[in-house]
């Protein structure tokens, strides 16, 4: 004798109604206002924004706030909502790599109006003069990796915002950090997509790290590229500002005191940067302009 079908009810039933349709088929995500990812909703980030790649930066950050309104991790995404110098303002860790900051930003976009983005990275230095614990301000990046080729032509360029640059170096300039000013390369991977042999495994461009030096690109990271184009298409400032971790020139790297306190000038020059910014936009709207420019700075 056949059994009985069971009946739809139940624990069946519980675990049909918890299927949280998308909206669009095609995106394979639940509704909702809270990101799938960052874990957070509309609110819950400022409109000025810093992006450090490790999530525990994040936290020392934070140590730096004024007042802290929010702090909340998930995966390697960890974020945090405060004041600084009496600014509204929120960090986001985006993790390793050009394919998570397509995560974060997408993500970002959809629960605020047209943030200001400002990486706080680290990076290898490509040109002998630039030393170990010094600033790099990138005014555009080679698009080495392919995450920002699903959005964009092959040879569409990843520009900084103007204005982010101005304040960037402003920023370091009031500081009392070196910085440098000019193209990062953006690489998909941390070794052999730097040129970094690996005894174990075949390196196609072993020779990278030095004709990307000969073209005088200053150097070498893995997240700005992605940020600055999907930034720029979305109609967003985004600038970056990276610490000088490693020196590529001579096999030098940072360590100990000297490394916390290169993390701790690239911080702080990004957080006075988005005071600046936000400043320069107060100047904008007293001016009517959509466009900064320095003889509004003179003006106020």
């Amino acid at each position: 004798m056949l059994g009985r079908v069971p009946r739809q009810g139940g624990a069946s039933r519980r675990a049909r109604d918890e299927v949280l349709p998308s909206a669009d088929r095609r995106v394979g995500l639940p509704t909702g206002e809270r990101q799938y990812h960052i874990a957070l909703a509309p609110g819950e980030l400022a409109e000025y924004i810093l992006l450090p790649g490790d999530p525990d930066r994040t936290a020392r950050i934070a140590a730096r706030f004024d007042t802290i309104e929010l702090e909340r991790r998930n995966r390697e995404f960890a974020s945090v909502t405060g004041t600084f110098g009496g600014l509204r303002v929120s960090a986001v860790s985006t993790g390793i790599g050009a394919d998570n900051v397509e995560i974060v930003v997408a993500e970002i976009l959809a629960i605020t109006d047209r943030p200001t983005f400002i990486r706080v990275g680290s990076s290898g230095a490509l040109q002998p003069e630039i030393g170990l614990g010094e600033l790099v301000v990138t005014a555009g990046a080679v698009r080495l990796e392919a995450t920002t080729s699903f959005f964009v032509h092959d040879r569409y360029p990843a520009v900084a915002s103007y204005e982010a640059v101005l304040a960037l170096v402003e920023a370091a300039e009031r500081l009392g950090h070196r910085v440098h000013v000019g193209v990062t390369a953006t690489a998909p991977g941390f070794f052999g997509a730097q040129g970094r042999p690996i005894p174990e495994l075949p390196i196609r461009y072993p020779d990278l790290a030095e004709e990307m030096a000969r073209q005088r690109v200053l150097n070498f990271e893995m997240e700005a590229s992605a940020l600055l184009v999907l930034a720029g298409l979305a109609g967003c400032r985004a600038g970056v500002v990276c610490a000088v971790y490693a020196q590529r020139t001579s096999g030098a790297f940072v360590a100990g005191e000297a490394k916390d306190r290169a993390e701790a000038d690239c911080v702080e020059t990004g957080l006075e940067s988005l005071r600046i910014l936000a400043e320069m936009d107060r100047q904008k709207r007293a001016a009517s302009t959509e466009r900064w420019r320095p003889s509004l700075w003179n003006r106020a």
